[in-house]
């Protein structure tokens, strides 16, 4: 790394650690992260290839998972390649605004993920509480403006973070002991004062995880009244049934992120890459476990992924 590289505001280059502490062990956890990226990247795209393709999934409930599966696609894309350059290769710089553009597409989809989740309740809450009016409710200009408001949310909140890293002076060198470029993570090598950067990057995660998973409980207290003031035994157990495979994502994707917050706050003392294990998990548990709940418990879904691997020349 040349001087010149490290004089002027910000460096040329970040360089990317990896997993501090397991280099030795990079090449061997390579293969579950390749494993979980292959599995992402075929299951998303038979998903969204699938959805695309059939009219009769052109539904509220398929278009969200359509959605959330190319949400899927980009969150795992934006972070995956590189970090298997770093296993394999000890490919580990990334310039400055390869880095920031990384950071800003990562936390981007993952707060439109979590938006498309909570529409995916409100679909399950309309489906069951309001099933009369589902077709009235769930229109296609509604689920096209939903997906905008999840898309502009993301953008509004995450434009700020790269004007705000970027006037920044990194006195404290270019390595990022992580495998992508994490807010917190490149922030911490900044000089001056960052009590803003912090503040409003703590603000952000709390306010998307408890905002849209208040708004995604009560969904589900309403489904639950609802399903329980079924006649039998038999509807109640079919109506929640088709909610198993929502809940499943939900999951998914906000357990790893409590898990990690969690660990954080009473673990400070834990080994770093405990923190970055987990924060990885976070990125390639979800996209690569969606598919696979979706396909497996919608029969629908499951038929035409069958259909696709069955099907014989006449």
């Amino acid at each position: 790394m040349s001087a010149s590289n490290i004089t002027s505001a910000h460096p040329a280059v970040f360089l990317l650690m990896g997993i501090p502490g397991l280099e030795h062990l990079h090449v061997w956890i390579s293969i579950p992260f390749c494993s979980a990226y292959t599995l992402a990247l075929l299951g998303n795209c038979t998903l969204f290839f699938i959805i695309q393709a059939d009219a009769a999934l052109h539904e509220p409930m398929y278009l969200f998972l359509a959605m959330l599966a190319a949400i899927d696609l980009v969150l795992s894309s934006t972070t995956l390649p590189k970090m298997l350059a770093i296993f394999w290769f000890r490919d580990q710089e990334i310039s400055f605004y390869a880095c920031l553009v990384q950071m800003f597409f990562l936390h981007s989809f993952s707060i439109m993920e979590s938006a498309v989740l909570l529409a995916m309740a409100f679909d399950r809450y309309v489906a069951i509480c309001k099933p009369l009016h589902y077709s009235t409710i769930l229109t296609g200009p509604l689920i096209t403006k939903i997906g905008l408001a999840a898309v502009t949310r993301a953008v509004t909140l995450m434009t700020p973070l790269p004007f705000l890293l970027r006037r920044f002076h990194y006195c404290r060198g270019p390595v990022i002991a992580h495998c992508y470029c994490e807010h917190m993570a490149v922030v911490r090598l900044a000089c001056g004062d960052t009590r803003f950067n912090n503040i409003y990057g703590i603000a952000v995660a709390m306010f998307i995880v408890v905002l849209d998973l208040l708004f995604v409980t009560l969904s589900y207290i309403f489904i639950l009244q609802a399903v329980l003031q079924l006649a039998s035994q038999e509807a109640r157990y079919k109506a929640f049934g088709t909610c198993v495979s929502h809940i499943g994502a939900i999951l998914a994707f906000y357990t790893p992120v409590v898990m990690s917050s969690v660990m954080h706050r009473v673990a400070r003392q834990a080994a770093p890459h405990v923190h970055i294990l987990l924060a990885n998990f976070y990125l390639l548990f979800p996209p690569m476990v969606n598919p696979i709940i979706y396909g497996v418990k919608t029969k629908q879904i499951r038929e035409r992924v069958l259909g696709l691997f069955l099907r014989k020349d006449v």
